[in-house]
């Protein structure tokens, strides 16, 4: 048995300065005439976060990845039970409650569909190239993408497929035919918002297809097509696969004055909030639109713009830095590593993370619609603090162990 490593401090320090600003920001958020008992929660859910990190920190890495399919098993069965009993919350059923204890199914189900793609993906027997075996890596994520899409949680939805491409693409998949499978779906998606810009997209994503791979023309002129056909079709009938909110969601992000008092209005008051920072902030408990209550439920999504008021782009840059790092450090492990599985998870959640945060704060400055997507670390919410910290929990073992594992 080789001599095992120290505890990586590269992950601990972020994690543990990320909790530390989310606390700030939730104590913050919820001062004087906010509910004070969020802090509270919050502050035990961290607790319970270590405690699932420390558990995860000394268990076996084997055993993990032996049981992966077990807890994949259990998160959709998890999923399926809150469409049953889950509790209705903002519009979404998301939630399951028992007594005073309520947890959100769907952050368990993402951590474990990232460990059961990495066991499969992982297998000798399988050959990503083979059309079975791309199907079934495909239909790991998408099965719990659907159920909670059933909830219906679109932010989370498009969470849980994010970390696909990367996976798939480490474990050898031709990122040239990923690049033209998923062309048609990125047409779609751009349907929703406008036609002009399908047209434009189109022609930049056919002709970055050209220069990558000048061979193969049928089959790009065929791809081209589907996806013009698929993004005017959604644009053609949006209103009618979409629900009345996210439609408005779309509108506000394209024009956020066309609602300013309605639907508009968080992304406006997120941008006043963020650009009255300045450089140094306003000072914690001192942001006006954080304690006047400008930002509704600025704890839960918004939560970075009371970072950016209260202590400014200095705050900010600390946040964005701590991300930065952790993901770096995350990144520089999937390279200097040789053992399969911890590869793609790590690899698995680098992009769940690149993504929370993208999104996040991305929708905060109005880059991105509104589709109520939690800030990793910081954001109120339990569930997704503890899933959050067992990743790094499970990301610091892979150190623990990285000379038993031969890397």
């Amino acid at each position: 048995m080789q001599k095992q490593s120290e505890l990586d401090k590269w992950l601990l320090v972020p994690m543990a300065g990320l909790i530390v600003l989310g606390l700030m920001a939730v104590f913050s958020a919820t001062h004087g005439s906010g509910d004070p008992t969020l802090f509270y929660r919050q502050f035990a859910w961290a607790i319970i976060g270590v405690v699932a990190l420390v558990f995860v920190y000394y268990n076996d890495v084997r055993v993990i990845r032996d049981n992966s399919y077990v807890f994949y098993i259990i998160g959709l069965l998890l999923l399926v039970l809150v469409l049953v009993f889950g509790k209705k919350i903002a519009g979404q059923t998301s939630w399951v409650k028992i007594g005073f204890f309520s947890f959100q199914p769907s952050e368990i189900a993402k951590m474990a569909t990232i460990l059961a793609l990495s066991r499969f993906l992982s297998d000798d027997e399988t050959d990503i190239h083979s059309i079975p075996h791309l199907l079934t890596a495909l239909a790991i994520p998408l099965l719990p993408a659907i159920l909670i899409m059933l909830q219906p949680d679109v932010g989370t939805t498009l969470t849980c497929i994010s970390f696909i491409a990367p996976m798939i693409i480490m474990a050898g998949f031709d990122i040239y035919i990923l690049m033209l499978l998923v062309f048609p779906v990125i047409l779609m998606l751009t349907g929703f918002i406008n036609i002009y810009i399908i047209i434009v997209l189109s022609l930049f994503l056919f002709a970055l297809l050209v220069y990558v791979r000048k061979k193969y023309q049928m089959h790009q002129l065929f791809v081209i097509l589907s996806g013009l056909l698929t993004g005017i079709f959604t644009n053609r009938f949006a209103a009618e696969i979409l629900k009345p909110h996210q439609m408005k969601r779309i509108q506000t992000f394209l024009d956020p004055m066309s609602d300013p008092q309605g639907a508009g209005y968080n992304v406006l008051q997120a941008k006043i909030a963020i650009s009255s920072g300045g450089f140094f902030g306003k000072g914690f408990l001192h942001g006006t639109q954080t304690q006047l209550r400008f930002i509704p439920a600025q704890w839960t999504d918004f939560i970075f713009c009371v970072i950016a008021e209260e202590l400014g782009f200095l705050g900010a840059a600390l946040l964005i830095g701590f991300y930065l790092v952790l993901i770096l450090r995350l990144i520089w492990a999937i390279f200097s590593i040789k053992n399969r599985f911890v590869e793609l998870t790590l690899a698995g959640f680098v992009s769940l993370l690149f993504v929370h945060v993208v999104i996040n704060i991305g929708m905060t400055i109005g880059l991105i619609p509104v589709i109520g997507v939690p800030l990793p670390f910081v954001s109120y919410g339990g569930s997704s603090l503890v899933g959050n910290m067992i990743m790094v929990g499970l990301a610091l073992n892979f150190f623990r162990n990285k000379r038993n594992l031969g890397y």
